[in-house]
């Protein structure tokens, strides 16, 4: 019998149900797009209008969502991106993954709220909506569940199920992925859990079960507030060693060469991203509003990694009068725009403060980010302003001062140490007579 040589036709993936993801951000997006290659039909909404005409086209905005991965989902139907509230009808699954900013300090939940009334108008029973957006403990079962149940007339737990599914992207880690990360899932009741658990564990490894929404919601600002703490002690402790003349990267090093006990948080020009900047803040907030007490760890926290860029900014001015230069007048590189490498997410990026800063002292301030290009645009007007460049040897050669702020992998090292004539590394990934670490 002759050796069939010939290539199967795939056979289609049965489709497991219908999803809509709310918000095509960093979260959403991936998450779509998971949810489409594991088998449901997708769709992405979103109220940017550039953003979804971008998805549409195959063009994607996020580094862990690449082109080739969009192109067959939207040729085969599997995933659409819409503005349109009605392209949300007839969902068996709902996830909010919308942004939760600060308004004047405080917590800005009306992204949620608009989420929660749009996907009320399509509820039906037997569906499902998760909460995936970072807020305060309480927020699942005491805002957005009398939402939905007061445009649907359902009740939640009975009628439909509801849960909070904290998420944990990173973005630009290729070895933590939102497939192998674990999942922490919850639920308003026992179906609601079970539910929750079932469609996460179609799309990620391993799931999580806690008790309750609450808990949750705790847990993914217990995370947060962990890193800014912590970072905020290293950043702080790296303003002390300079002064003392002690090199606080080796001694992080040291430190981390414990094999129990320590866990190494390096310094840097201050956070950016949703996490750190806003996300304890809902901690604090909360604490004050529910139990009367300031949350002392995440306001010194506050006061010292949102400090960092003006830090940075008088190690410069001392670096450049070192050198018989003053900020003003000099001409300043600023390498990386994003709040970290590998990465186009400049959301709360340190970069804005510092540029606006330098602005002010004088300084003809240009920068170069080879991934927060002008088709991706960081969250801020003020870097808007800043003259974008290409840090080649021509704009390193005629600064008076590079400041590496993002230590993007796809930037020159050997080429920023030759020919920069005065280097401020926020990230220890140089070294020579011309380079002042952080």
């Amino acid at each position: 019998m002759p050796l069939d040589t010939t290539t199967p036709t795939p056979k289609p993936r049965p489709i497991r149900g219908r999803a809509v993801i709310v918000g095509q951000g960093y979260v959403g997006l991936s998450l779509a797009v998971r949810a489409a290659e594991s088998g449901y039909q997708v769709v992405g909404y979103d109220v940017d209008k550039e953003r979804v005409s971008r998805l549409v086209a195959g063009d994607s905005y996020v580094e862990d969502v690449s082109r080739a991965q969009l192109l067959p989902l939207l040729a085969s139907g599997a995933y659409r991106a819409s503005r349109d509230p009605a392209d949300c009808g007839g969902f068996d699954i709902a996830l909010i993954t919308v942004p939760t900013p600060l308004k004047d300090g405080l917590p800005d939940l009306s992204h949620i709220i608009e989420s929660a009334r749009m996907l009320g108008e399509h509820l039906r029973a037997g569906t499902t909506v998760v909460l995936e957006s970072t807020t305060y403990p309480g927020t699942t079962e005491e805002l957005v569940a009398p939402l939905l149940e007061q445009v649907s007339g359902l009740v939640a737990g009975r009628d439909f199920q509801l849960g909070y599914s904290p998420e944990r992207i990173d973005p630009g880690n290729t070895r933590w992925r939102l497939d192998n990360t674990p999942k922490v899932v919850s639920g308003v009741n026992t179906v609601s859990l079970e539910r929750v658990t079932d469609f996460y564990r179609s799309i990620v490894d391993t799931t999580v079960q806690v008790s309750s929404c609450r808990t949750a919601e705790m847990a993914k600002l217990l995370e947060n507030t962990f890193r800014h703490v912590n970072i905020a002690l290293v950043n702080e402790l790296a303003t002390f060693a300079h002064d003392l003349d002690v090199d606080v990267w080796e001694a992080i090093d040291a430190a981390a060469t414990k094999p129990h006990g320590f866990l190494p948080f390096l310094p840097g020009p201050g956070v950016g991203g949703h996490c750190l900047p806003i996300d304890p803040s809902y901690l604090s907030w909360w604490a004050e509003r529910t139990a009367g007490r300031t949350f002392r760890f995440v306001e010194l926290a506050n006061d010292v990694n949102g400090h960092m860029p003006d830090y940075v900014v008088r190690r410069l001015t001392d670096g450049l009068r070192q050198r018989g230069k003053t900020v003003e007048g000099s001409r300043v590189l600023l390498l990386g725009l994003a709040y970290k490498a590998n990465t186009s997410d400049a959301r709360e990026t340190p970069a804005a403060r510092i540029a606006e800063l330098l602005l002010v002292l004088g300084a003809d301030v240009s920068a170069a980010d080879p991934h927060v290009t002008r088709s991706v645009p960081p969250a801020s007007g003020v870097l808007d302003a800043v003259l974008r460049v290409t840090a080649g040897e021509h704009e390193l050669s005629a600064a008076d001062a590079v400041i590496l702020l993002a230590d993007h992998d796809a930037f020159d090292y050997g080429l920023i140490a030759q020919c920069s004539a005065y280097v401020l590394d926020c990230r220890r990934r140089l070294s020579g007579d011309n380079i002042d670490v952080l």
